[in-house]
């Protein structure tokens, strides 16, 4: 997926316009998330949260591919795109910027990804790194029952 795509006025869910058996480049996550964070911050300066959440939100479908069109690395490339996105999420959270949507958004995502892992074969290794990336996101929840940001509910699996 072109990351400038991200920039434009479209429907937030496009078509996956994307033949697997005639892909010569296997997707990378990781690099899509520079790319990503690249064009964002060089154009405006600052994270826009709306881009972001877009972001996080195609983990599980980069689990998928990156996995499936890369035996050898895919599964790394999809770590490293979630593990950076969540670092960004991280650090807005320390700068006092992070939206409650993006945090729900992030926690969505490690459910969606928990679940392919879990689902598809040769991918159940991937689980440990959503437990790492749920990690650093519960650590930014309210004390003691880690279930709300600021005062306010947070995504879970079965709270919709």
């Amino acid at each position: 997926m072109d990351p400038t795509s991200f920039f434009v006025n479209a429907p937030i869910f496009q078509p996956m316009q994307l033949d697997m058996q005639g892909q010569d480049h296997p997707t990378d996550y990781g690099q899509f998330v520079v790319d990503v964070l690249a064009k964002m911050t060089r154009d405006s300066g600052v994270i826009d949260q709306t881009i972001l959440r877009r972001a996080i939100g195609l983990a599980s479908s980069y689990l998928v591919t990156d996995a499936s069109t890369n035996s050898e690395s895919g599964i790394n490339t999809w770590q490293t795109g979630f593990n950076r996105l969540v670092d960004v999420v991280v650090a807005l959270h320390h700068r006092g910027e992070l939206e409650l949507e993006t945090v729900n958004e992030a926690s969505k995502a490690c459910s969606e990804c928990w679940s392919v892992a879990g689902t598809w074969r040769g991918m159940e290794e991937c689980r440990q790194g959503v437990k790492e990336v749920a990690g650093k996101l519960k650590k930014l929840l309210d004390e003691p029952n880690r279930r709300t940001y600021k005062g306010q509910k947070v995504y879970t699996p079965n709270s919709g």
